[in-house]
């Protein structure tokens, strides 16, 4: 893993990407969200994970969610042929390149990405997908929440292939779509067009694509991923970053596109997907191309992505990702993504890498909302520590080993921990989850309620 020499101001950017922080909690500004108000609509409410069944009642002591409000209607810019093209050229789907595109720069970059999946897929999707496969419960819901999840949602995949709906969230937005098309464009000439190609943008396109492979190699190598380097890539990043991230799940795990739209929340926390009239006025993804406050202002602007998918011949699921600080005073200043995720009722989660943010007192917000919510959830020490996971009613599975944090952040828990694996019957884990410990040592943590069978 890399060693990260970060400022106190970078500690909840750490945070949101499951990387090392500063020694102790810290605070960073709130993203800013766009005032931008579509139609209404939220998410769809949890069933069954194996059985399509609706879970068990919410025991006495759980607070009752509100009533989720109906799906929103598909009524929002369509980005969805964009989405395919950066899924061509950016993940690497199989297929002939784009016209339009390099091949030679589409071949050098794709031969390294298809090469990265492929390793990946052998070495650590085979056996995690095997294992969880025994371990979900048929009754967890497919209502999926993974805070702190920085770009990876293969491994929400990985554990979780058949849930209806996934959010993942970090400080990274999901980023501007244009921008691939445009720096292409910029870079080569256009068919029937006045103009010569550029080669800046031609540079620009190319380092952009290098930042893509190397931050995709380093997530599949250590299954998490580096702070700095997803602030470079994926805030102020020339192209959608952690989208394209997003599609090399979708690839890897064998789905193929359906959708791709991009949203807000109002104050209730429904969404509300940006119109035609709202992408129209973000600013020409053609100008300010290395001007990184620019690329920056354009992705917070496409902070939160949808993207519908589905494996050939099978059902639509959902990926949406949204970019938030979840720390407890940026939540109390702006309420809205929690009004969303309790609109979802019962879940299942996963949290790793997450640099022990939820056992701070100033992340109490989503510690509770997970307590309060969660039915099954997989974790590696950075999740819900049984200090607090047992009184709300849950039991604990542990996996590999734990003596210590690797992370001074983690060192409030270190006993829990510690007597909670000492507790338990020794269980091999054969890959590793997120962190290790002190000592190296891969380990992997259930948190379930009673009622979870399998």
């Amino acid at each position: 893993m890399r060693t990260l020499a970060l400022a106190v101001a970078f500690s909840l950017s750490s945070a949101a990407c499951g990387n090392d922080p500063a020694k102790g909690p810290a605070s960073t500004a709130q993203p800013t969200t766009p005032s931008i108000t579509p139609p209404t609509g939220s998410a769809t409410p949890a069933t069954s994970l194996g059985s399509g069944t609706p879970v068990a009642e919410s025991t006495p002591d759980e607070p009752k969610p509100p009533a989720a409000p109906p799906a929103p209607a598909l009524d929002g810019h369509d980005f969805t042929e964009t989405g395919r093209e950066l899924a061509s050229v950016g993940a690497c789907n199989d297929g002939p390149v784009p016209a339009g595109y390099s091949e030679q720069m589409i071949k050098k970059h794709c031969g390294v990405i298809k090469a990265a999946q492929a390793d990946y897929t052998a070495k650590w999707v085979t056996p995690a997908r095997a294992f969880f496969a025994e371990k979900v419960p048929s009754n967890a819901p497919k209502t999926v929440v993974y805070p702190f999840s920085g770009g990876d949602l293969s491994t929400a995949l990985t554990v979780y292939p058949d849930a209806d709906e996934i959010t993942t969230m970090s400080l990274e937005p999901a980023g501007d779509p244009r921008t691939l098309s445009a720096l292409n464009t910029a870079a080569t000439t256009s068919p029937g067009k006045a103009g010569k190609p550029s080669p800046q943008a031609k540079a620009a396109l190319e380092r952009a694509l290098n930042t893509v492979r190397n931050e995709l190699k380093f997530l599949y190598r250590v299954n998490f991923s580096n702070t700095l380097n997803m602030i470079d890539a994926m805030r102020s990043g020339a192209l959608p970053t952690q989208l394209i991230f997003g599609l090399s799940a979708l690839k890897v795990h064998g789905y193929e596109i359906v959708s791709l739209r991009y949203f807000t929340l109002d104050d209730a926390g429904a969404i509300h997907y940006l119109t035609d009239d709202d992408v129209a006025k973000a600013p020409d993804p053609t100008k300010g191309m290395e001007d990184r406050r620019q690329m920056e202002k354009r992705n917070r602007i496409f902070a939160n992505s949808e993207v519908r998918f589905k494996k050939p011949g099978g059902r639509v699921q959902i990926h949406r990702h949204i970019q938030v600080n979840l720390g407890d005073k940026e939540l109390k200043a702006d309420p809205r993504v929690v009004k969303h995720l309790e609109s979802k009722g019962s879940i299942s989660a996963m949290t790793k890498a997450a640099s022990y943010l939820l056992s701070w007192d100033s992340f109490s917000i989503m510690r509770n909302y997970l307590t309060g919510h969660v039915q099954w959830m997989v974790s590696d020490a950075t999740g819900v520590a049984p200090k607090w996971g047992k009184p709300a009613g849950f039991e604990y599975e542990t996996y590999g080993g734990f003596t210590a944090p690797h992370l001074e952040s983690g060192n409030g828990v270190t006993k829990d921990w510690r007597d909670e694996w000492a507790a338990q019957p020794k269980r091999e884990l054969k890959f590793r989850f997120g962190y290790y410990d002190k000592r190296t040592i891969d380990h992997l943590v259930i948190m379930k309620k009673p009622s979870s069978t399998k």
